[in-house]
C-alpha cells in the first residue's frame, strides 16, 4: 500500500481547528468539507483520463475528460458522510456509493451493516472516505469489500491515521495485487488503549453530527 501525507500549511492549518475540542459542529463540519477538497486533489492525481477533442473561441485542440467507467466515491457511514461533498466538489460526474460500517467497542473490529454499491465494480477506480484511520479494521475490510467485488484501483481518503493502522491496512490487504493508495492530512503520535488516535481530534461522527445514543 502507498501512503502519502499531505504536506501542505492549509492542510496543516485546518487540522488545528479540526482538532480544537472548542470547534463547534458547524465550524467542524466546514472545515471538514474544505480540507477533504484539499486532500482529493491529492487523491485524484492518477484518475483515469481519455483524450477528448474540442473546438476553442481560436482553433480545435484535445483535451481530457474523465474515462469510464467513472470513478466510485465510497463514503463510509456515518462520519464518511461529512467528507462527501468536499470529494464531489472535485469529481462532479463520478458516481456515489454506501457502505455502513462501525467499529465493535469491545472488540475494536468492524461490523457491516448496510450496503448501497453496484454488485459488479469491474474496472473500476474507487475512492474510499473515512475520516479516522485508527485501528484500521473499517478500513481494511472497506477495501477488501470493494476489491471483491472488481475494483482494480483503491484510493483511500483520511483526515488523520495512526501509524498502527497503516500497518494493520498493509499487512490485512498484502494479498491484494491491485493498487492501493492512502492519502492522509496527517500520521499521529499512535493509538491510546480505548484505540483512539492520539492527540487525534476525537470522534470525528459525533463532532461532524453530535452525539447519538
Amino acid at each position: 500500500m502507498r501512503v502519502l501525507v499531505a504536506n501542505h500549511p492549509l492542510i496543516a492549518h485546518k487540522l488545528t481547528y479540526l482538532r480544537d475540542k472548542e470547534t463547534d459542529s458547524p465550524t467542524f463540519r466546514r472545515l471538514a468539507d474544505e480540507l477533504v477538497t484539499l486532500l482529493a486533489y491529492e487523491a485524484t492525481h492518477e484518475v483515469r483520463v481519455e483524450p477528448k477533442d474540442i473546438v476553442t473561441p481560436v482553433a480545435p485542440t484535445t483535451g481530457i475528460k474523465l474515462s469510464n467507467p467513472k470513478p466510485l466515491v465510497v463514503p463510509v457511514l456515518r462520519a464518511g458522510l461529512g467528507m462527501l461533498d468536499g470529494m464531489v466538489r472535485l469529481l462532479p460526474s463520478a458516481e456515489v456509493g454506501f457502505l455502513g460500517m462501525q467499529r465493535d467497542e469491545e472488540t475494536l473490529q468492524a461490523i457491516t451493516y448496510a450496503n448501497r454499491l453496484p454488485d459488479d465494480l469491474t474496472g473500476r477506480q474507487c475512492y474510499v472516505l473515512d475520516p479516522m484511520l485508527a485501528t484500521g479494521g473499517t478500513l481494511a475490510m472497506a477495501i477488501r469489500y470493494l476489491a471483491e467485488r472488481g475494483a482494480d484501483d483503491i484510493t483511500a481518503v483520511t483526515l488523520l491515521s495512526a501509524p498502527e493502522g497503516i500497518k494493520a491496512v498493509g499487512n490485512e490487504l498484502a494479498d491484494l495485487t491491485i493498487p492501493i493508495t492512502l492519502v492522509t492530512g496527517a500520521v499521529d503520535e499512535r493509538l491510546n488503549e480505548h484505540g483512539y488516535i492520539v492527540p487525534g481530534l476525537g470522534d470525528a461522527g459525533d463532532r461532524l453530527y453530535g452525539v447519538v445514543d
